[in-house]
């Protein structure tokens, strides 16, 4: 490994699209959560796949480290440089390549972020429905497999992705999938690179499955008095096949956390967040039944609006649950974590858990996309009290555990990163050597995003 000579190298390639100083290198190995900050040794900013080729060129010959930086918001350590190297920031690559109405699909490079995008199909009719929450780039939320609040309706990256343009470690370009909606010919490899974490390869083009603008949009909040209240709810809802857009838990501590950074009125009680899209009449009927469900589980303080200024508020207040926590306890640092289970063994699971963290000393707020059994803990644990940070880190560990038990996964939609690695082998077993042995064939020297994913000796 030579990664100073890789860096001279660049240097002449890219010039003063190489950043060296120390603001751009911290700026590019923080993390939103817990993880220990590292930094990498500099910072490149292609505008073509070409260039992004020949950085990789550069960098396989001289075995240096290679993360890719979309808009760093991944809550696992995923963009942090812990081998060292180099990160390839694609803000410059931000642009829509081709949109193809007809068709509903999009082709676009991946510093494209997801309200960018949105924003440029508004006079389309046309949206893209992945929605993480943070205004997350295309190319991250494809690398991490993202999903989020609407994912009950609409999916995940995984079903909203249709091909890709892919730079490997060689530095080879290719070009996965296409725009037809299916194929039997060969083996996924859009599906491999989709949630690789950047350990395969740097995807510089993404073709994404659009979806018609609802004629239609009401969104509600409602309460209940405990846990299994709103989480039962949710499970019959779903059972009765009531088409949900979205349907977001949060509890108490959330709801008190809301109150505090929005200025909003919610009781200390569990809350669901819905929403619902279709035409006017089907909003409506959807609306009607779904009342119909939550009375059967004690929802109080049901609130409907399908003005948009409303829906807004309601939906960045719940884009902004991670602040809003936060802010629960100043200075205090978060071990943010996601599990997802069966949806019969959901309030089983988000039960055991609330209980395992109010007999805990620190504060975990407990919201999720329960709509797919999908869950996040924010463990709040003051960063210069080991005893706080290793009880948080337990918590963590519990519900990774609690996961598995139940029949689901260690991690919805957060990714691995470094935060989830531990946890790879008892979900995965003999798959997660078939996963190294992928990693090797592909990445022989271990230099796209090492130390994450799996593990390479």
């Amino acid at each position: 490994m030579n990664i100073q000579t890789a860096i001279a190298e660049l240097s002449t390639l890219l010039g003063n699209r190489l950043g060296r100083s120390k603001s751009d290198r911290d700026a590019h190995g923080q993390s939103e959560t817990h993880f220990t900050p590292a930094p990498p040794d500099a910072v490149a900013y292609p505008e073509t796949a070409q260039e992004v080729s020949e950085i990789m060129r550069i960098c396989a010959a001289h075995r240096c480290p290679v993360i890719g930086w979309g808009a760093g918001t991944a809550l696992e350590g995923h963009g942090l440089a812990i081998k060292g190297g180099i990160s390839v920031d694609f803000r410059r690559m931000n642009k829509i390549l081709r949109i193809n109405a007809q068709d509903m699909d999009v082709v676009v490079q991946p510093g494209i972020t997801r309200q960018e995008l949105n924003e440029e199909l508004r006079a389309t009719g046309l949206f893209f429905p992945v929605d993480p929450g943070a205004n997350a780039s295309i190319g991250g939320m494809a690398a991490t497999r993202a999903s989020g609040t609407t994912a009950v309706r609409y999916g995940t990256m995984r079903d909203n992705v249709l091909a890709t343009q892919v730079v490997l470690a060689d530095g080879r370009i290719i070009n996965t999938g296409s725009r037809a909606r299916k194929t039997s010919a060969g083996y996924d490899l859009t599906g491999l690179m989709v949630g690789s974490e950047g350990t395969l390869g740097l995807m510089t083009e993404i073709t994404l499955r659009l979806q018609g603008q609802p004629e239609a949009i009401s969104s509600a909040v409602c309460a209940f008095p405990t846990i299994s209240d709103a989480v039962n709810a949710v499970m019959i809802t779903i059972q009765m096949g009531i088409p949900m857009a979205r349907i977001e838990f949060v509890d108490s501590t959330t709801a008190a956390a809301f109150n505090s950074y929005a200025n909003s009125d919610f009781p200390a009680l569990p809350h669901l967040m819905i929403e619902f899209h279709g035409s006017e009449r089907g909003v409506a009927e959807d609306a009607a039944r779904f009342g119909e469900v939550i009375a059967e589980f004690n929802g109080s303080d049901f609130r409907w609006s399908s003005k948009t200024e409303d829906r807004n508020a309601l939906w960045s207040m719940r884009h902004d649950a991670y602040y809003a926590c936060l802010a629960l306890r100043p200075r205090a640092r978060a071990v943010v974590t996601d599990i997802c289970v069966p949806i019969s063994r959901l309030a089983e699971a988000v039960e055991e858990t609330r209980a395992d963290i109010a007999a805990s000393p620190i504060e975990g707020p407990i919201l999720g996309h329960v709509g797919d059994g999908n869950f996040h803990a924010i463990l709040l644990a003051d960063p210069k009290n080991k005893n706080e940070m290793a009880e948080a880190l337990r918590l963590s560990a519990n519900m990774a555990d609690r996961a598995l038990r139940l029949g689901g996964t260690v991690t919805g939609e957060h990714g691995v990163g470094i935060g989830k690695l531990d946890y790879m082998d008892a979900e995965h077993g003999e798959g997660w050597s078939v996963m190294a042995e992928i990693k090797r064939a592909l990445d022989p020297d271990n230099i796209m995003n090492p130390g994450k994913m799996v593990r390479i000796n």
